[in-house]
């Protein structure tokens, strides 16, 4: 009798549509992709400026790419309540002043920026108008 040790298979992660292996697990993806010439060339230089192989450069590049257009988490819905957009303003502002500032000098800039200078307050549109 011949001992034949079992070796486990390796988990598969998905199928594809005709049942053949997709990705095995703690395995890179291996993908075939095409390129025109000038953007393989292009390619090859970045990853012989950096140097490294050409997949890793493709990797790298599209990393870059990914991460590049991504909205930025901060984005919110656009709001259209004027006690909201101030709201929003103020925490904005408050998050990009200096957190050495007395709490004072904090809020007198944070309502300098919000309400705007003094000369331009009868100019503003969001403000009710003064009869007088």
């Amino acid at each position: 009798m011949i001992n034949r040790q079992m070796t486990p298979m390796t988990p598969l992660s998905d199928t594809r549509r005709d049942h053949s292996p997709a990705v095995r697990l703690g395995h890179d993806a291996v993908s075939a992709v095409k390129l025109s010439q000038q953007l393989t060339a292009d390619i090859d230089a970045w990853a012989e400026t950096h140097q490294i192989t050409r997949s890793d450069a493709i990797s790298r590049l599209l990393a870059i790419g990914l991460h590049a257009s991504r909205p930025p988490a901060m984005t919110q819905p656009k709001l259209r309540d004027p006690v909201a957009i101030e709201q929003n303003a103020i925490q904005l502002i408050d998050q990009m002043l200096d957190p050495s500032l007395p709490a004072d000098e904090r809020e007198r800039r944070i309502r300098r920026l919000v309400e705007g200078p003094a000369e331009f307050a009868g100019e503003r549109i969001d403000l009710p108008r003064h009869s007088g």
